[in-house]
């Protein structure tokens, strides 16, 4: 079992970038499969990027691609999200979410792909 806790949200203007942090509990970060989600006010929970075990294997939403970059450092048990060139419509709660993967190289962008999630982190972009 993993525990998520996510940081480094805030206020920024459009244009401006943040990055994200997810940091996990215990020594079995590396198993695990790793997503980035978003949930807007009255909008479904929607996929942002993840990232495959060992970080070779990335997906990402159209809406974020060439904009948002997602890595991992496993020595240090943290998930992250770099976010550039945001925009009013990246405004969002966005939680990192995990899974026990034995594929190393395999991303999952789809909700029900993941067992673990933290409780989110703002993000409130202003025009």
């Amino acid at each position: 079992q993993v525990q998520l806790v996510e940081s480094g949200g805030g206020l920024v203007q459009a244009g401006g970038s943040l990055r994200l942090s997810c940091a996990a509990s215990g020594r079995t970060f590396s198993t695990y499969a790793m997503g980035w989600f978003r949930q807007a006010p009255g909008k479904e929970r929607e996929f942002v990027a993840a990232i495959s075990l060992n970080g070779d294997g990335t997906r990402y939403a159209d809406s974020v691609k060439g904009r948002f970059t997602i890595s991992r450092d496993n020595a240090k048990n943290t998930l992250y999200l770099q976010m550039n060139s945001l925009n009013p419509e990246d405004t969002a709660v966005y939680l990192c979410a995990g899974r026990p993967e034995w594929n190393t190289g395999r991303a999952f962008s789809s909700l029900n792909d993941y067992n673990y999630w933290g409780q989110g982190t703002q993000v409130t972009v202003s025009s």
